[in-house]
């Protein structure tokens, strides 16, 4: 199985903390992602971020309704936090979110691991269509996210690539909830 990782960041001229704020509620994801997908966090119980946090997702990939529940696997405010799908349409999405306190203001960075199921045609999906969302959906987030802090964030568009072999392996072993 291929292993892939995004990555993108942005430079937000404000305190690391008013950054990080709005990850506090795991609600805003709803605001940060793009109508197109029908996002709705459909937890039973009102989610209060915190390692061990289970969040359950509901939202459409073109027509096709899915369902996915994500684990908070670390959690260090301000500082850092991951997320992993425990159910979901991957075999592996391990999302590190990273803030950092710089002169200019608070570095915010997105790394995802992912690995698509199904082998070879995992990888034609990736080729034909799953990389380019996955990009506009990043895109769109950053865009929003400025928008929300005040429009005057220097983003770096997302990029991907596929993990050589030993880089893949250590993705998979940082992971707790491969399927």
């Amino acid at each position: 199985m291929r292993t892939y990782q995004l990555t993108c960041e942005m430079l937000v001229p404000k305190p690391i903390e008013a950054v990080y704020e709005i990850f506090e509620n795991p609600y805003n994801l709803k605001k940060i992602t793009p109508p197109w997908l029908s996002f709705e966090v459909t937890s039973q119980q009102k989610v209060v971020m915190r390692k061990g946090a289970e969040i359950d997702y509901r939202f459409r990939w073109f027509i096709v309704p899915l369902k996915w529940r994500t684990l908070i696997t670390a959690y260090n405010p301000p500082h850092d936090f991951v997320d992993e799908q425990m159910r979901g349409p991957y075999v592996l999405w391990r999302h590190r979110h990273t803030f950092e306190q710089t002169p200019e203001g608070t570095l915010v960075k997105d790394t995802v691991d992912y690995i698509l199921p199904l082998g070879p045609l995992g990888a034609l999906a990736h080729w034909m269509m799953v990389e380019a969302q996955l990009k506009m959906i990043f895109t769109y987030r950053q865009r929003t996210l400025n928008e929300l802090w005040g429009g005057e964030a220097k983003i770096t568009l997302p990029t991907v690539r596929r993990l050589p072999e030993p880089e893949a392996r250590a993705a998979v072993a940082a992971a707790v909830t491969v399927r």
